[in-house]
C-alpha cells in the first residue's frame, strides 16, 4: 500500500466556532451561524445577513499588538495556519521540516479594490507594500520557508489547494503541507452577489435563510472564515506518533465549459469529477457513507448537483446520506471546501451525518436521502465532499477513516 496522506492537524475560524470540538458540536447539533450584519457592511443594500466570525483574536505564539495591526484577511489566514501548526504538533518544530502552504483565497484582490475605494481612488501605489502577497507576508512572519502558493478557483479553491498539497507530498517536495482556504464578507462581496440576485433576502429570519434542497430556497448566504488542514504522509505521522483525523484519499475535477455563473444543465461534467475522485480513492459508490453536497441553496445549483449525484451513486443513491452544511455556515466561498472537508472528518469520526437545517419541504427535483434538520447516526468510513466554483469548476474530494 502506498504511503497514505493523512490529516494530522486542523486550524479554523468559522461561523460555527474556532476549535475542532466547538465546530463539531455545533455542526452535529444543527446550529446556525448566520446572523444580521452591521449597517456599515450592508450599506443600505438588499441583503443584510451573512455567516460572520466577529473579532479575530491573536492565535498563540503571535504578538497581540502585531496581530491587531494586520488587515482582517491576513488575520483570518494567519489564525488558521497557526492553529493548525499548534494542533498538529509542528508549531515548535516548524523550522525542522519543509512545510508547504497552499491556500484558496478569493478576497485578496477585493481587499485592494476596497482600499482604493476607501481612499477615493487616490491611494498611492507603494511597491514595498503592494507587491508582496498575503501568503508571503504571513509565511515570512511565521518563518515558514517551504513552497507557498495561493489558489483562485472560486468556490472550488480550497479543494484544489488540498489536492495540490497531496501531490506535493506524494512527489516528495515537502515533508508537511498546510492546505485550505480563507475568505471574508465585505461590503463589495455582499453587494456584488446581491446584484447578481444570487443571495437570499430573508433578512427578517437569518437563521432560516440558507435552505439547500428546500422548495422555498431563494439563494445562498455568504459566509467568512478560514480552515486549514495539516497533511502529512502516514510514515511521518506514525514515526512521530501524531494524532490523525482521517485520510485524504482521493480527488477529481472537471469543467462544465458552459457558463460563467449558471451551473450547466448537463450533469455529466459534475458527475465526472465525483467519479474520478472515487476512482482515485479506490472506492466504489456503495462504500460511500456520507456526501457533503456543494448545494448552496440556489434553485438551479441544487437541482443540478442532485442529478449528478444520482448518476454517480446509481443504486446507492437511496442509501447514502446527503446534506449541505452551508445551511449552517453559509457559503464560505474560497474557504468552503476546506470547512466542508472538516465536516466530512467530523462525520467519519462520529459515525454521524450532519444535517441540512431549514429543509422543511424538500424539492422533489432534489430526490436524495436527505438529513433534514437533525443529524443521523450512520456508519461512515468514507465521505465525499463536492465543491463547484463559478465558471463551471467542479471538484470532489474523498476522505476515509485512517487505517489503525
Amino acid at each position: 500500500m502506498s504511503d497514505a496522506i493523512l490529516v494530522t492537524g486542523v486550524g479554523l475560524k468559522t461561523p460555527l466556532g474556532s476549535t475542532w470540538n466547538e465546530f463539531a458540536s455545533h455542526l452535529l447539533a444543527g446550529k446556525s451561524g448566520v446572523t444580521r450584519v452591521a449597517p456599515e457592511m450592508s450599506r443600505g443594500g438588499p441583503v443584510e445577513i451573512a455567516g460572520g466570525i466577529g473579532v479575530i483574536e491573536a492565535p498563540p505564539g503571535v504578538a497581540p499588538d502585531f496581530f491587531a495591526q494586520q488587515h482582517r484577511l491576513d488575520q483570518v489566514a494567519m489564525f488558521g495556519i497557526v492553529q493548525a501548526l499548534h494542533d498538529s504538533g509542528w508549531w515548535e518544530r516548524r523550522h525542522e521540516a519543509r512545510i508547504g502552504v497552499l491556500l484558496g483565497m478569493g478576497a485578496e484582490q477585493a481587499r485592494v479594490w476596497e482600499l482604493d475605494n476607501d481612499a477615493g481612488g487616490d491611494r498611492v501605489y507603494e511597491p514595498a507594500k503592494d507587491q508582496d502577497t498575503l501568503l508571503e507576508r504571513v509565511c515570512s512572519h511565521l518563518e515558514l520557508s517551504g513552497p507557498v502558493a495561493g489558489v483562485a478557483a472560486a468556490c472550488a479553491s480550497a479543494n484544489y489547494a488540498l489536492s495540490q498539497a497531496r501531490r506535493w507530498l506524494k512527489y516528495g517536495w515537502v515533508d508537511v503541507c498546510l492546505a485550505g482556504g480563507c475568505d471574508l464578507v465585505t461590503p463589495l462581496s455582499l453587494a456584488g452577489f446581491a446584484n447578481l440576485r444570487a443571495l437570499s433576502r430573508r433578512n427578517d429570519a437569518p437563521a432560516a435563510a440558507s435552505r439547500p434542497f428546500d422548495r422555498q430556497r431563494d439563494g445562498f448566504v455568504v459566509g467568512e472564515g478560514s480552515a486549514v488542514l495539516v497533511l502529512e504522509r502516514a510514515s511521518s505521522a506514525t514515526r512521530r506518533g501524531a494524532k490523525v483525523y482521517g485520510e485524504f484519499a482521493g480527488f477529481g475535477a472537471s469543467s462544465d465549459a458552459s457558463h460563467m455563473i449558471i451551473p450547466s444543465d448537463d450533469p455529466i461534467p459534475a458527475s465526472q469529477a465525483m467519479g474520478r475522485a472515487l476512482v482515485d480513492a479506490g472506492v466504489n459508490p456503495s462504500e460511500v457513507g456520507y456526501v457533503n453536497a456543494h448545494a448552496t441553496s440556489t434553485p438551479v445549483g441544487d437541482r443540478a448537483e442532485s442529478r449528478a449525484l444520482r448518476l454517480v451513486l446509481g443504486d446507492a443513491i437511496t442509501q447514502v446520506p446527503v446534506s449541505s452544511t452551508k445551511s449552517m455556515t453559509g457559503h464560505l466561498l474560497s474557504a468552503a471546501a476546506a470547512v466542508e472537508a472538516l465536516a466530512c472528518l467530523v462525520a467519519i469520526q462520529n459515525n454521524v451525518a450532519p444535517p441540512t437545517i431549514n429543509l422543511d419541504d424538500p424539492d422533489p427535483d432534489c430526490d436524495l436521502r436527505h438529513v433534514p434538520n437533525q443529524a443521523i447516526e450512520s456508519p461512515i468510513r468514507v465521505a465525499m465532499s463536492n465543491s463547484f466554483g463559478f465558471g463551471g469548476s467542479n471538484t470532489s474530494a474523498v476522505f476515509r477513516r485512517a487505517a489503525a
